[in-house]
């Protein structure tokens, strides 16, 4: 099947009221797991490779990225593949020719005017290029290790004035809304702000994107699709799946020396955890779009 683009599948999502899913993958195993994943569940998927993923990857983006287009061909759904929280110019200006449909460009830790300076110059180019583009205004923590914020805390939470002008100059295609969710997230505990969802869904005429979704319980989930969320990343909940797995099969086995194994078995615990993730935004929003 042709690769998929992200600008289609997430704008299909929006007009029907769904969300589509975008897993973030930092090997193979990740890869493999989201496209069967996706398959089970007969849905469209995102796979997005961070700018983390890429240091991890000793700074070469093109392997992994070759990798998951391969695996977008060969799967029986929709794949669309996307280069998430860039903030380096250097890696912005490799995402076209590395394969990507999408990018999302990540100046949220700047102040205001900053960050829309920053944004527009990376949307230009990036239209310039052929690339759907997303954005995040306001902040959802977590990222590096960083501590959440304080919900409270100024510029915390997207304001949604704020989040109708940055959209209208910066020209993105989509964006990130901080909502209460947190990056990295290990409990299942966010509770989201579904009533400020509410008036950033009417403020904006560009598709909403959640952050940070691993923390949030299939409720919460469930309502900010209801709420107008079109794109809903996920990355955490695919490694915890995958670590748990990988020490359960080690536990059981000490000797084991074959990575092959216990690589199976994560990579069979994220398969697992894709498809649930993905029936539980399915069953929000309405039959599965594909």
């Amino acid at each position: 099947m042709p690769v998929a683009d992200t600008g289609a599948l997430v704008a299909e999502a929006a007009q029907g009221r769904r969300a589509v899913a975008a897993f973030s993958i930092i090997t193979l195993e990740h890869a493999e797991a989201v496209v069967a994943g996706a398959e089970s569940a007969g849905s469209p998927v995102i796979l997005q490779i961070s700018e983390n993923a890429v240091r991890y990857r000793l700074g070469r983006v093109r392997p992994l990225a070759r990798a998951a287009l391969e695996a977008a061909r060969d799967a029986t759904v929709p794949v669309a593949l996307h280069l998430d929280h860039v903030t380096s110019g250097e890696l912005l200006r490799q995402a076209a020719e590395a394969g990507f449909s999408s990018l999302m460009y990540d100046a949220s830790r700047l102040p205001y005017e900053a960050n829309l300076a920053a944004t527009r110059a990376a949307a230009d180019w990036a239209h310039a290029h052929g690339l759907w583009i997303e954005a995040e205004l306001g902040e959802v923590g977590g990222k590096n290790g960083a501590a959440p914020r304080d919900a409270h805390a100024p510029g915390a939470r997207t304001d949604p004035d704020e989040a109708r002008g940055f959209v209208h100059v910066a020209g993105v295609d989509a964006l990130a809304v901080a909502i209460g969710s947190s990056h990295a997230m290990t409990t299942r505990t966010a509770a989201l702000d579904h009533r400020l969802l509410a008036r950033l869904s009417a403020a904006v005429d560009v598709p909403l994107v959640l952050h940070g979704s691993s923390g949030v319980p299939d409720g919460e989930l469930s309502a900010a699709v209801r709420g107008g969320m079109a794109k809903i990343n996920i990355g955490t909940a695919l490694n915890l799946a995958m670590t748990r797995a990988i020490r359960a099969q080690l536990a059981a086995d000490a000797d084991a020396v074959d990575s092959r194994a216990y690589l199976s078995a994560g990579r069979a615990a994220m398969t697992a955890t894709v498809t649930r993730l993905i029936g539980v935004l399915s069953e929000a929003g309405g039959a599965a779009i594909g």
